[in-house]
């Protein structure tokens, strides 16, 4: 039992590696850039090595000479590659290589022929040329740098769904409580309440969410200074590779990367931010402020529908709001035409018509409920 694990074992590592140089040798096929394909060609050699080394170790375990041909899956995707363009199964690559990433930390003899880091190397550069399902060009080398990040439109943009989120939840709860007859007063607590809640649940998500990121950040820094210092050779050869990207060549890259990891501190930083994409200054930004302006932008939505309420009752109210709430939606729909590239009116109408379609199916259902009850 124990020898049939481990020859399977080596054989799901062979086609492990059998279909990554397919793959990576597809993409260097169908990549236009020359400095690209041959950095696909370099990480196809990597595999092909890799596999290499764990068909000798299974034809030994099993006393014959095993070939395996690459998958279904890795074939569909070489001929999505050649027939599309790369583009189309980066993404798809990318999430391969980070599911891989840790496949060999418990492998003995992989950890002895150093595959984990180049496994590490290797997700780090598809998940870099992931990032426009170009390539290594343009802005994803730029977010390898961590510049010109795009941070004023992606703030834009969740603002825009932030005060989104509040402005239909909230409608859609006090809609559904004025559709069950309740009094005004019943409607302004339970709108206050869900504004206090929903605005609370946004922001402590955010900040569970930045805190997260700063703390795998840090962590991923904490990883990379270890293997600068135990592996210096190895992250020499992971620059050489992105500065290659950027076009330089092989002795420019090399030469400039050779002068950056001579000053250990800066060949930190410069590593972290060229391979892993982080500004080790802000790590992703704070997490009070992100909550803060979570809270924020929720309660500056949720707060349209329960206005009335605050000065009005009855169906006078709940009309206001009704309408106060459509004024809303339809700015909001015409922020999101900033960042989306479709027409303003279109998605004003398409905002409105969302939102309204939520509103009206709680009213329905508070209705049902409180003819139930009563």
């Amino acid at each position: 039992m124990a020898e049939q694990n481990e020859q399977r074992r080596l054989k799901g590592n062979l086609q492990d590696e059998v279909d990554g140089a397919a793959v990576y040798a597809a993409l260097a096929d169908a990549e236009k850039d020359p400095n690209l394909a041959n950095i696909y060609r370099r990480l196809a050699a990597v595999e092909r090595a890799h596999a290499e080394f764990w068909q000798k170790r299974l034809d030994r375990s099993t006393g014959r000479s095993t070939t395996l041909s690459p998958s279904l899956r890795a074939r569909g995707l070489s001929w999505l590659a050649r027939r599309f363009g790369p583009g189309v199964i980066l993404p798809t690559m990318a999430a391969t290589e980070a599911r891989g990433m840790s496949q060999y930390d418990t492998q003995p003899d992989a950890v002895a022929e150093g595959m984990p880091k180049d496994e590490r190397a290797h997700a780090r550069i598809i998940h870099a040329a992931s990032s426009t399902h170009k390539g290594l060009t343009g802005p994803a080398l730029a977010r390898l740098e961590g510049r010109h990040r795009g941070t004023a439109g992606n703030a834009l943009r969740a603002a825009v769904l932030g005060a989104n989120d509040g402005l239909v939840s909230n409608l859609s709860l006090v809609m559904g409580i004025a559709g069950a007859n309740a009094s005004g007063r019943t409607i302004l607590l339970a709108g206050l309440a869900g504004l206090i809640a929903g605005a609370l649940s946004m922001a402590m998500g955010e900040w569970l969410s930045v805190t997260s990121s700063r703390e795998l950040y840090e962590k991923q820094i904490a990883t990379e200074a270890a293997e600068l210092q135990q592996s210096p050779e190895e992250e020499l050869e992971e620059l050489v590779l992105i500065y290659r990207a950027k076009g330089l060549s092989e002795s420019e890259a090399r030469g400039l990367a050779g002068r950056l990891l001579g000053q250990k501190e800066i060949a930190l930083d410069t590593l972290v931010r060229e391979e892993l994409g982080i500004d080790p200054k802000t790590l992703g930004g704070s997490p009070w402020a992100a909550a803060g302006a979570s809270f924020c932008l929720f309660a500056a939505g949720a707060i349209f529908p329960v206005a009335p309420f605050l000065f009005l009752d009855g169906p006078a109210a709940v009309a206001w709001g009704f309408a106060l709430s459509g004024v809303a939606l339809i700015a909001i729909g015409a922020g999101t035409s900033l960042f989306t590239g479709r027409s303003l009116l279109f998605s004003a109408i398409r905002q409105l018509a969302i939102g309204y379609a939520a509103a009206l199916v709680t009213y329905g259902l508070g209705r049902l409920a409180g003819t139930a009850v009563g």
